[in-house]
């Protein structure tokens, strides 16, 4: 690993079409870095947005053949999802070309800012996002490194997922996933929850444990029973629950239509965002705040301004007496706060999912059908299509026909439709006035062209 990003004038990103990638790649041009980079989906003629948004910086976007591998890269970066084969890795390793994966980037940039890591199964992209808000609201100027968009960025024109920021302090998402953030040595570290995701939870307890002992500060969520026991000071942590009081505790929580309402120390919140589950990543937000010296009351009046981030509880609108909503839930316990989240806002619920990755969806099988069985009302129904592979090598040993299955066996209404193409025709006549539809699935980058294609057709 090279000892400093100063040593590194051209950068090149391998994979730089992935949201952890892209974030990164714009941070560092806005530091001056020349940048460039490939993916194997420009080759495929995909994520043109992305392609396109990056080349409107001055950052050039190669296929992923080598072809970009200029003589005065000094520094070669892969996402976690490259393979060691890729041309690029083969082509900087030849030449004696520095390479790192992801997250030992990320760990050096946190070396060199005030950062705030937010880590957790779930929550980890809108707690940063609310969190990024709040600071540059209380006018911080921060930075922010995410692995979504944030809808007022997009709005400009942007991909929305990193801000260099003038100020001190950076808000990043500190990844479980491949055990990676236990590299990172940041000021403040917020845990929001631990549920079976990637690995068992006693597993991912271990990470979490390792990656509190490196930050200097670190904060939990007092009401999620897991992340609870590593906490260091109530004080300093926050609770959606009463009966489970922290420095910053949430009450009287109420969701109305598209809205939620709650108080945090007689401070009044509102804010346009779906579902419990939102309420604590505010929380989690305002306690991060708190430590940087910003009231809760400052807090409440950033949130009114915030405006979600891309396929985070999406809200596409109503149309014809439907609501459509998309969702970037792929977790069991994501899943079932996406569902729960809807009830507010109509009686009765089309939701629709796509799991992704053979091994995953095997691994939680039990998980999806217990949680998403009990986030059910009986009036809802629960489609899914066939599981997203993205390459590589993989044991094609269940479908998410299985899944259907069993939720059948639960009791749920609930039906298999391999292509999704097809779900769209199957809709139309299963809509009811004052119904919602809610799309959920991840790591697949046509999911929002296919919530696009849904809305059309309502």
């Amino acid at each position: 690993m090279i000892p400093s990003l100063q040593d590194a004038k051209h950068i090149f990103f391998i994979g730089i079409a992935g949201s952890g990638m892209s974030a990164l790649a714009q941070y560092l041009h806005e530091e001056g870095k020349l940048i460039s980079g490939s993916d194997r989906f420009f080759s495929l003629g995909e994520n043109k947005d992305t392609l396109e948004k990056l080349e409107a910086l001055g950052i050039r976007c190669y296929p992923q053949d080598g072809s970009g591998m200029g003589d005065d890269i000094d520094l070669v970066v892969a996402s976690s999802a490259v393979e060691d084969t890729v041309t690029e890795v083969q082509l900087a390793r030849q030449r004696g070309i520095p390479l790192l994966k992801r997250s030992e980037l990320l760990s050096l940039i946190v070396k060199s800012r005030k950062t705030i890591a937010i880590a957790g199964t779930s929550g980890k992209s809108t707690t940063a996002a609310m969190l990024f808000d709040i600071l540059d609201f209380a006018g911080l100027q921060p930075g922010i490194i995410s692995g979504a968009g944030l809808t007022r960025m997009i709005r400009k024109g942007k991909i929305g997922n990193a801000c260099r920021g003038r100020g001190e302090w950076l808000v990043i998402e500190a990844d479980e996933s491949d055990g990676s953030l236990v590299q990172y040595e940041p000021e403040l570290g917020v845990l929001l929850n631990i549920d079976k995701d990637h690995y068992e939870v006693e597993e991912l307890k271990n990470i979490f444990h390792t990656f509190r002992s490196r930050c200097k500060s670190f904060i939990v969520n007092a009401s999620h029973p897991e992340a609870a026991t590593l906490s260091l000071n109530a004080l300093f942590d926050f609770s959606a629950e009463k009966e489970k009081p922290a420095g910053i505790t949430a009450t009287e929580f109420v969701q109305q239509g598209v809205q939620i309402r709650f108080k945090v120390n007689e401070a009044l919140f509102t804010l346009n965002a779906l579902g419990r589950h939102n309420m604590e990543n505010a929380l989690a937000a305002v306690a991060a705040a708190k430590f940087v010296g910003i009231s809760p009351q400052q807090s409440a009046e950033a949130l009114k301004h915030y405006e979600g981030i891309y396929r985070r509880m999406q809200i596409y609108g109503q149309k014809n007496g439907v609501w459509l909503i998309d969702d970037y839930a792929h977790n069991p316990v994501k899943c079932a706060a996406a569902l729960k989240a809807c009830h507010p806002v109509a009686p009765r619920m089309i939701a629709w999912f796509q799991p992704h990755g053979y091994k995953p969806t095997k691994f939680l099988r039990h998980e999806y059908v217990k949680h998403i069985s009990a986030a059910l009302r009986d009036n809802d129904e629960i489609w899914m299509s066939e599981i997203f592979y993205a390459g590589g090598t993989a044991q094609k040993d269940i479908s998410a026909a299985d899944l259907i299955h069993d939720l059948r066996e639960a009791g749920r209404n609930a039906y298999f439709i391999e292509n999704r193409n097809d779900f769209s025709k199957q809709l139309k006549s299963r809509l009811t006035p004052d119904c919602v539809v809610l799309l959920m699935g991840a790591r697949d980058p046509s999911l929002q062209h296919f919530a696009e294609t849904v809305w059309q057709s309502l």
